[in-house]
């Protein structure tokens, strides 16, 4: 199996003016936006460029909220959205300057209209920054018992630690990055915060939680609640939050989940396909390698078939379709069989998808398919597609291509990690369908033989087949000296 593979499987992402057009619509671009539009050479904000509650009620008419209850909290908050994304630009006051600060139009404001989707999604990631920074910033619920005498916030006294809030909420982005694109990136379903949380939380050689790893849990979702209440209108997530009735039924008890048939209430989240590009940006930015489908298109044959190793299997066909679409059938075939070939640890796996890959090409490329009928390695694949294509005249394969191919397409699967009953049901196929299979098949000249023929051992359910595959995987061993 090859050693370096990116740790974190390719993502599908829509197209960026899909993306594009997902960001405009999010509530709180959208807002800042609008806010950004209404500002005049009157509009008036403080010392930290928010504007000042004289204006609230205004912004908040703007944008339909209403002058009263929540209105002027959401104003404000898309005010600072506006001016973190440069959508307007703030003078504050100065010393020798008037009370108060003034407002012009920024210069992200017209490409809103005049910009590419790049532009648009720019534009986004600074609001996610922003809406990120808010999220990892403590929780300032008395303040008096926090400032100091010179009227600044005493941070130490609040016991934050930017940097483990920011490690913590990367990782539990991070793992719902992950759950979400291991399945080909489709985002099958919501994931249940308390699982979120105990991802973080829980080791994972921990049998039943003890009552302080739950408690630490029913913390953490509390604050992922608020946090994910936070990411929602900037479109990073789709999140049914925490029932705050079950909050109040739990009182001061752990909120961690009993009953499966009430997950549900304990909140529910999925990243959006803006999410998904938010979050891989993010990663980028970090330094982590977190691909895409489509990376590999302009590349060679050897590239895409090393690449495939770690590509789950929708991803993978999406993968290779795009790589087929850029080349003619013949040629395509021609590189594929040669980047195919070899005998290093890899080479079964490349072979597995290199016989996937051709499964996607037309008749077109059958020269190149048959111009490998006698090759050792290539032979035996090649026939078989052929044979499902219903092609005459190919030659039956000599006795030693078929055990090889046999062996062949083990150590794949093997290398593959795919699902053990499957597995367990081709080696059982293939002892079945040939008499003596152990007894020739630890002679095949094949470099996993002996690896293969322990496998089988292992993973063969007859007891009796097992015990010749781990003798036969003796003799191989001892026939190659290993």
């Amino acid at each position: 199996m090859p050693e370096d593979r990116p740790t974190l499987p390719p993502v599908r992402l829509h197209p960026d003016a899909e993306l594009a057009r997902d960001a405009l619509a999010t509530p709180l671009l959208t807002r800042a936006i609008r806010l950004a539009r209404w500002a005049g050479p009157d509009t008036r904000v403080g010392a930290g460029g928010e504007l000042v509650d004289e204006q609230l009620p205004a912004a908040a008419e703007e944008l339909g909220l209403g002058s009263d209850g929540d209105g002027p909290a959401y104003a404000s908050e898309a005010w600072r959205a506006a001016v973190d994304t440069g959508l307007v630009e703030v003078q504050e006051p100065g010393d020798d300057a008037a009370e108060h600060g003034t407002v012009t139009a920024g210069e992200n404001l017209a490409l809103i209209t005049s910009g590419g989707p790049q532009d648009i999604l720019a534009i986004w990631l600074e609001a996610l920054e922003a809406v990120y920074a808010d999220a990892i910033a403590p929780l300032l619920d008395d303040l008096a018992e926090v400032i100091g005498e010179d009227g600044e916030i005493d941070y130490e006294a609040l016991d934050w630690d930017p940097d483990a809030e920011a490690e913590f909420l990367d990782g539990v982005l991070g793992n719902l990055y992950l759950l979400t694109v291991a399945e080909g990136g489709a985002g099958e379903g919501p994931v249940p915060l308390p699982a979120l949380a105990a991802s973080m939380i829980v080791p994972d050689d921990m049998g039943e939680p003890t009552d302080d790893v739950l408690e630490q849990v029913s913390v953490a979702m509390m604050r992922l609640d608020d946090q994910f209440r936070l990411f929602e209108p900037i479109g990073l997530v789709e999140y049914r939050p925490v029932d705050e009735a079950l909050m109040a039924e739990e009182g001061e008890e752990s909120v961690a989940p009993v009953d499966d048939e009430d997950v549900s209430r304990y909140g529910m989240v999925r990243l959006t396909p803006l999410g998904l590009y938010g979050i891989r940006a993010r990663m980028l930015e970090a330094g982590i390698d977190a691909p895409t489908v489509g990376d590999l298109a302009d590349k060679g044959a050897d590239v895409l078939l090393d690449g495939l190793a770690q590509f789950p299997e929708p991803a993978a066909r999406a993968e290779t379709e795009q790589w087929l679409a850029r080349r003619g059938p013949v040629d395509a075939a021609r590189d594929l069989l040669a980047a195919a070939r070899g005998t290093d640890a890899g080479a079964p796996l490349r072979r597995l998808h290199c016989q996937q890959a051709l499964a996607l090409v037309g008749p077109q490329a059958e020269p190149a398919v048959r111009a490998v009928l006698d090759d050792a390695e290539l032979g035996g694949l090649a026939r078989v597609w052929l044979a499902e294509r219903g092609a005459t005249d190919v030659p039956a394969p000599p006795e030693s291509m078929i055990f090889w191919l046999a062996i062949d397409t083990i150590a794949a699967q093997l290398d593959a990690e795919g699902e053990l009953e499957e597995l367990q049901g081709l080696v059982e196929d293939l002892v079945g369908q040939h008499s003596g299979f152990f007894e020739a098949s630890w002679r095949v000249d094949h470099p996993a033989t002996a690896e293969v023929l322990e496998a089988m051992g292992r993973l063969h359910r007859d007891k009796a087949a097992a015990k010749e595959a781990r003798k036969a995987a003796f003799k191989a061993r001892s026939r190659s000296g290993g």
